[in-house]
């Protein structure tokens, strides 16, 4: 991946930036979240006091001696970046070590009767269980009669939009009720060019979030395999509660048993992902590179040898992005194509955007965007893009 002084690693350090204010202030917010979210004892409720205090004006520290995951974690940078404030060291690894602390400061790591819990669960079900997300799902019913090609861009941009899964799905099918949101990028035809109805791809999806993202892309994935664009779904989960919503393994089971308690077409999907599962045509990844605080270019072999062999590796949410394309500042016409032409093969970004890090954008776009709207429409989730590299490695070299 190219490395330029016009693309430095971004940091938290600058005031009034996004990446400060994620720092400064969301992440305190969320370990107060969770502390009144659970009947947390004394012991824990110190833990938190301690990392909402080092959050504020501490350095980051090491994992404990006992931590299963501390080497693995020396080897991502631990022993570089401790002993440093938490806005001096790149974004991403700050941000991912911080929700690592997270989960020791409540239990979740063991040992005690605490582990394994996720902390983040409460918040993760409430979407789930939440009356519009039965909404969403009732919209599926009105693509039945549509045209395939048609019902996979309603769903593809439903899983693009997650918890606005169902104005991306009305929008598909030409019910918007009101203005449709911006997409700053489209290869939307590249991407269904790569899974042709032939029954045999295998799609790699890479999740983001639990809940009512989820849902969208389970039902993208039980479309596919459907209507034979793939063979085979490998679904990447994270192994452990990761950036508060981030899909697990647990979650997956939550979305299929909520997809089985609704009428209609969404419990037919479900039935199909429920089958698919049990028949190997669906199964769940959660490999612990997945929730490593650096760029994909530092992918472990085995899931570098995956990815190879898959007929398209879709990546889903912000996070993923980052990691995609480096979590630096970027000229945002940068060529998405040049910046991940290190990937073993084909690879494919479905994103809301929601941080800084953009490429792939036309010089017009860039414009119109900054005039309209200076800067926000790089963090306000009002803004999407579907970018696709399409050239196999192979073909790159």
């Amino acid at each position: 991946m190219p490395a330029t002084p016009a693309a430095p690693v971004i940091l938290g350090n600058a005031p009034g930036s996004f990446p400060h204010s994620v720092l400064a202030e969301r992440h305190p917010a969320i370990i107060r979240q969770v502390r009144d979210a659970f009947p947390y004892g004394p012991a824990q409720h110190r833990a938190l006091d301690e990392l909402l205090k080092s959050c504020a004006e501490g350095v980051i520290e090491p994992l404990p001696e006992d931590a299963g995951d501390r080497d693995r974690w020396r080897g991502w940078g631990l022993d570089v970046y401790a002993g440093r404030s938490w806005f001096d060291v790149p974004w991403l690894w700050s941000e991912s070590y911080f929700y690592r602390r997270l989960l020791d400061a409540t239990g979740c790591t063991g040992p005690g009767a605490w582990q394994g819990i996720d902390p983040f669960r409460p918040f993760k079900r409430a979407e789930l269980d939440a009356p519009e997300t039965d909404g969403e799902l009732a919209a599926l019913d009105a693509l039945q009669d549509r045209a395939e090609r048609e019902r996979a861009d309603a769903l593809l941009h439903g899983s693009l939009w997650g918890n606005r899964a169902d104005l991306g799905f009305r929008l598909s099918a030409g019910e918007a009720a009101e203005p449709a949101p911006v997409l700053v990028a489209d290869d939307s035809e590249a991407l269904w060019s790569l899974l042709p109805p032939s029954g045999t791809g295998t799609l790699c999806l890479v999740a983001d979030n639990a809940g009512r993202e989820l849902v969208p892309d389970l039902l993208l994935i039980a479309h596919l395999l459907t209507e034979g664009r793939i063979g085979r779904a490998v679904l990447h989960v994270k192994p452990y509660p990761y950036y508060v919503s981030d899909a697990t393994t647990a979650d997956v089971v939550d979305a299929l048993r909520r997809l089985a308690t609704v009428p209609g077409a969404a419990a037919g999907y479900g039935r199909v992902l429920w089958s698919a599962m049990a028949d190997g045509r669906l199964t769940v990844r959660a490999h612990p590179f997945s929730c490593a605080p650096l760029p994909y270019t530092d992918l472990p072999d085995d899931l570098r040898a995956e990815f190879a062999s898959a007929t398209l590796t879709l990546f889903k949410g912000d996070l993923n992005y980052r990691r995609l394309v480096g979590d630096r500042l970027w000229p945002p016409t940068t060529l998405f194509q040049d910046v991940t032409a290190y990937f073993p093969g084909p690879v494919a970004a479905l994103r809301t955007l929601k941080s800084d890090v953009i490429t792939g954008l036309s010089a017009a776009t860039v414009s119109g965007l900054v005039a309209a709207e200076d800067q926000r429409w790089r963090t306000g989730g009002t803004h999407a893009l579907i970018q696709v590299n399409p050239s196999d490695d192979a073909q790159r070299k």
